[in-house]
């Protein structure tokens, strides 16, 4: 979730040098390139079933495709820090579709890690300029669309949510790798007509070296990196503690933005932060159950 935050962050460039449905088309197969060898079927994984294929298009629809183009766009039209603000809400949607669809028993501690890792990046919001100050007017001339980046902002959140949830039922029948490839290979299918639609009209000499290689670092770490951790870690945690890992991709986020991007950070901002981590740290401190089972052994 660190590298899925440094990557939304630095989306933000990218989005300004390159059209979001040729990068999103790029981003697809830069990353099929690399995880050619993946897409083999293992001897021993079973026969997929019918169910199996469905829930692989559909991670790949909701958790890869349109999640990368609400995010880039609303990172586009926002800010890096106002991703992070808004990415808030995703430990709260993970654990609720968990206990709606999985039907995962949510307690008092992962719900109050929950609370913490909203409030921490929530507290960001109260950062922002007052109304009416010069600094907000410039913010407003700076992103005049900041609402309706908000808006894909929140659709990123629902589709990062059900990217959980589907992926951890996912991982009881394939493997994090083939998983990987196969939602990647769904994502460049999808992305192909609009993708070469766009490349048709597009100048590439416009584009400086740099940004290839921020490109492919993108890539990489969007469709092959963040992807293979995420779905090795969901196959030995509940997904409604895993989403609270969620936390990390606001928190790297708005760091990025910061150090990277030269956005602002103040006190509330770091605070908020550290209240975030506080949700990470509660989510996964063992239980005194789980301390007095493992002396035992």
């Amino acid at each position: 979730m660190s590298l899925v935050g440094s990557y939304v962050a630095l989306s933000k460039p990218l989005a300004a040098a390159l059209p979001v449905l040729l990068l999103t088309w790029l981003r697809f197969g830069i990353g099929g390139l690399a995880m050619l060898h993946w897409l083999r079927k293992p001897a021993d994984e079973p026969p997929m079933t019918a169910q199996t294929r469905r829930l692989l298009f559909l991670e790949s629809l909701l958790g890869n495709f349109l999640f990368t183009l609400c995010m880039v766009y609303g990172v586009s039209l926002t800010s890096a820090v106002s991703a992070g603000v808004t990415m808030a809400a995703i430990p709260a949607v993970v654990a609720l579709m968990s206990w709606a669809f999985l039907g995962e028993r949510i307690g008092a501690r992962l719900w109050a890690a929950v609370a913490c890792a909203a409030l921490g990046i929530a507290l960001l919001a109260l950062a922002r300029p007052a109304l009416g100050s010069p600094e907000a007017a410039s913010a407003a001339a700076a992103h005049p669309q900041a609402w309706l980046g908000q808006l894909l902002l929140l659709g990123a959140v629902l589709c990062e949510a059900a990217y959980s949830v589907i992926g951890k039922k996912l991982t009881g029948a394939l493997g994090p790798k083939r998983i990987t490839a196969l939602i990647n290979l769904w994502g460049f299918a999808l992305s192909t007509p609009a993708g070469l639609y766009v490349a048709w009209r597009f100048d590439f000499n416009t584009v400086p070296a740099a940004t290839w290689l921020l490109l492919v670092f993108y890539a990489l770490a969007a469709c092959m990196w963040t992807v293979w951790l995420w779905m090795t870690g969901l196959k030995r945690v509940p997904a409604a503690q895993g989403g609270v890992f969620t936390v990390m991709l606001p928190v790297s986020a708005a760091l990025v933005g910061v150090w990277v991007l030269g956005e602002p950070l103040d006190g509330i901002q770091l605070l908020a932060l550290a209240i975030a981590l506080a949700g990470v740290l509660l989510a996964t401190l063992p239980t005194r159950l789980a301390l007095r089972v493992g002396s035992r052994r």
